[in-house]
C-alpha cells in the first residue's frame, strides 16, 4: 500500500499525479513521471506520444534528462503512472511499472536508483536492477 511508503515517497507520487492531471490529453500525454535527486529537487515530465510510435518519448526519459541538464546527475527515486482514457471504466491515476527502455535508461543513468512498483495489493520500491537482470554493459 502506498501508506507504507516514507513521506517523501508519497510526495513523489503525488507530483507524477499532478503532472499527468494537468498535463494530459488524449493520445499525447498519458504518462507522468517524478524524480526525486539526492538533492531533494523533484523533477516531472509527460510521455510525449506521436504518431509515429518510434519517434514517442516516455515520461521518465524526459525526467532523468530535466534532472541531469539541470546538474542533479544522482537519482534517487523514480515513479510512473499513467492516466486512464476518457472511455475507461476506470478513471483512477494508477502507478505503473516503466517500460524495458525506461528500465535500461534508469540503470545507464540512475544504478543506484529504486523505482516505485505496483505489486499486488499496493506499491514497493524495488532497486532498479532488480527490474533489470543480466543488463548488457559494454566490454571496454
Amino acid at each position: 500500500m502506498v501508506d507504507r511508503l516514507a513521506p517523501a515517497d508519497r510526495e513523489l507520487i503525488a507530483a507524477a499525479r499532478q503532472v499527468i492531471i494537468d498535463r494530459y490529453r488524449e493520445n499525447r500525454h498519458h504518462i507522468g513521471a517524478a524524480l526525486r535527486a539526492r538533492s531533494g529537487r523533484i523533477y516531472t515530465a509527460v510521455h510525449l506520444d506521436t504518431y509515429v510510435g518510434r519517434a514517442s518519448v516516455c515520461a521518465e526519459a524526459i525526467a532523468v534528462g530535466q534532472a541531469m541538464s539541470a546538474g542533479d546527475s544522482e537519482i534517487e527515486c523514480i515513479v510512473s503512472v499513467r492516466h486512464p482514457r476518457p472511455r475507461e471504466a476506470n478513471q483512477e491515476i494508477q502507478i505503473v511499472s516503466p517500460c524495458g527502455i525506461c528500465r535500461e535508461m534508469l540503470a545507464d543513468f540512475a544504478p543506484k536508483c529504486v523505482v516505485i512498483v505496483p505489486t499486488n495489493g499496493g506499491v514497493a520500491r524495488v532497486p532498479i536492477a532488480d527490474l533489470l537482470p543480466n543488463k548488457y554493459v559494454r566490454k571496454t
